[in-house]
């Protein structure tokens, strides 16, 4: 069976294999990481059974589907010169926003942050879900207090819809259509 991957130049983007586990723990527990996506704080033996048994699953059944109407699917970000997991792209359903409420949301390794690979695999993405899964918009939020992953959002081509509170935090709520990203 083949790996799903997408070469963008000095990175990949590809489907999450059980190695990549310890550097997902090992990133989402990274100090900003952790602030800005608290929800991927976890024990090693938690991640290791989340990749294991939920998103390496979740993954071969999205990339199975004709088009992206449900389900989710967890990309790593490989730096190519290194082989190393830098991070991830993913894109699911965010129940909280009113549909079509795809969500594409990333996060990279301090160690290679301010690079443009947060931004690279965005975009890259959002085309493959455009192109090859039919959404017709999607979606991205971030703290308010997040500068750096509203600039991201912002140079991936999303506009500015709302402000809207998740979770008791104030959040910017970007949309992005198909018909503005590929024109």
């Amino acid at each position: 069976m083949t790996t799903f991957t997408l070469d963008l130049g000095e990175i990949l983007l590809r489907e999450f294999s059980i190695e990549d586990a310890a550097d997902i723990y090992r990133i989402s527990n990274e100090p900003e990481v952790a602030s800005f996506l608290p929800d991927w704080k976890s024990t090693m033996e938690q991640r290791l059974d989340w990749v294991t048994n939920y998103e390496i699953p979740a993954n071969k059944e999205f990339l199975s589907a004709e088009d992206a109407a449900d389900g989710h699917l967890k990309l790593g970000i490989i730096h190519k010169e290194s082989g190393r997991f830098i991070g991830w792209c993913c894109s699911g359903i965010k129940d909280e926003l009113p549909a079509p409420n795809r969500e594409v949301m990333y996060a990279v390794s301090e160690e290679f942050t301010g690079r443009g690979y947060a931004t690279l695999a965005v975009k890259r993405l959002c085309r493959y879900l455009f192109e090859e899964k039919n959404a017709d918009i999607l979606n991205a939020i971030a703290l308010e207090n997040n500068p750096a992953s509203n600039r991201v959002i912002e140079k991936s081509g999303f506009q500015f819809l709302r402000s809207i509170v998740l979770e008791s935090a104030k959040d910017s709520h970007y949309v992005l259509k198909k018909s503005h990203f590929l024109h």
